[in-house]
């Protein structure tokens, strides 16, 4: 007899496709951003507490950006060609990096990008719970975050060939960051369908246009998991930080991108047998062993100022991500009611997207007053402080599982936190 699928192989089609799309979209998004702390520093004189406040922005814009979208997205009951347009975004800025001559040029070229980010991230995560059973959520955000790790991957070595092919060019290496975009976007638009539930005019009650109301229907499992998003948004800045620590040991410009793809090797390896393996456990305790992972790291980064000390706390801090990132999109959907799934991930990720500006601009505050070590130190001990709170959390609500429930749990089904 013929066994069932299990774990990411039993991942519908549509995930993989959009999997896929995040690929090729980080392979262009990282081949920018693994030379762009270096570029703005070291082309444009751009000091480093602005970098981190740059960074903050950046990805406070595409938090800001995601409520609205994942509540039109709901409103409309179209996911798709929101996250078309969003994609579309990103590739449309791709051309203006190399062209740049100032940090602002830079800023607003950086700002349409993350503005796109923030139209397709809800309404793509919004799809991909519309596309999976719950059985396999876990296994379907973890498998769409490792695709989109191998891009954030593959863009930083690309990176790196370019620029020893191209003589040290950022620029130019700039220029070829343009086509991975473009096959982004073609790719979501052919190889993605909408599945007829989420997509049918009348396939749900349409909600009013976004009020407090909602909000309160969220329910508290979702707030609590939003809560515990925030905090991990503090405990995390901008990994740009890590490409400027590899220029402060001693790593050549063309070099310094290597700090990427160690950390995206290990966030790819470890993403998805994470998030099947929070399909079949309490989803907390990955995210508990992911702050105790952050927190290695962070010692490493601080204490250990030589490549080495690099190289193994990048690998910790992908390992962190790995545990973390899809796991967390899984409990929001677990939590979110199904009519307001696309408006939940854009709560959430406008609450994390706030926490990491302040951490990004707190980050480079620190660096520009104290080093680097500081730094790192300093975010080693906010990772602590929400381990223990984690933990107490464990222990005082008891035992959890994972994604056994069904699209729009009653509320004594909902995650307990």
């Amino acid at each position: 007899m013929r066994r069932s699928p299990k774990g990411v192989w039993a991942v519908p089609r549509g995930v993989w496709a959009l999997g896929f799309v995040s690929l090729f979209m980080d392979i262009s998004s990282e081949m920018i951003h693994s030379l762009l702390p270096l570029f703005l520093v070291g082309t444009l004189g751009v000091g480093v507490s602005l970098v981190g406040l740059m960074e903050g922005a950046a990805e406070a814009t595409a938090a800001i950006v995601k409520i609205f979208s994942g509540w039109l997205s709901d409103r409309l009951g179209h996911r798709k060609w929101l996250a078309v347009a969003g994609y579309g975004l990103g590739a449309i800025s791709k051309p203006a990096f190399p062209l740049a001559t100032s940090a602002l040029t830079v800023f607003a070229a950086r700002f349409i990008d993350r503005v796109g980010k923030g139209v397709r991230g809800a309404p793509r995560d919004a799809l991909v719970a519309d596309i999976a059973p719950a059985a396999v959520r876990g296994a379907a955000f973890g498998l769409r975050q490792a695709l989109d790790t191998v891009g954030a991957l593959l863009g930083p070595l690309l990176a790196m060939g370019l620029m020893a092919l191209l003589a040290g060019n950022i620029r130019a290496v700039y220029a070829w960051a343009v086509i991975p975009a473009a096959i982004a976007v073609l790719l979501l638009i052919v190889g993605v369908e909408e599945p007829h539930s989420a997509a049918a005019p009348a396939a749900r009650p349409r909600p009013a246009p976004i009020r407090w109301s909602e909000a309160r229907d969220m329910g508290a499992a979702f707030w609590a998991v939003t809560a515990v998003g925030v905090v991990f948004a503090l405990a995390r800045f901008s990994e740009a930080f890590l490409v400027l620590r590899a220029r402060d040991v001693g790593l050549s410009l063309a070099l310094a991108p290597g700090v990427m793809v160690v950390m995206s090797l290990t966030y790819a390896l470890v993403s998805a047998p994470a998030g099947s393996l929070s399909d079949r456990m309490d989803r907390r305790i990955p995210l508990a062993a992911g702050l105790a992972v952050l927190i290695l790291a962070d010692v490493v980064l601080a204490g250990v100022p030589t490549v080495v000390g690099l190289a193994v706390g990048a690998a910790l801090w992908g390992v962190h991500m790995g545990l973390t990132q899809g796991v967390l999109a899984a409990l929001v959907a677990d939590a979110a009611p199904e009519r307001l799934r696309g408006t939940a991930f854009g709560l959430f990720n406008l609450a994390g997207g706030l926490a990491l500006l302040i951490a990004s601009g707190l980050a480079g505050e620190l660096w520009s007053l104290y080093g680097a070590g500081a730094t790192f130190a300093a975010g080693g001990g906010f990772a602590a402080l929400a381990l223990a709170g984690l933990v107490a959390l464990i222990r005082r609500r008891g035992p959890e599982t994972g994604a056994s429930e069904p699209p729009d749990p009653p509320p004594s089904s909902t995650p307990r936190w």
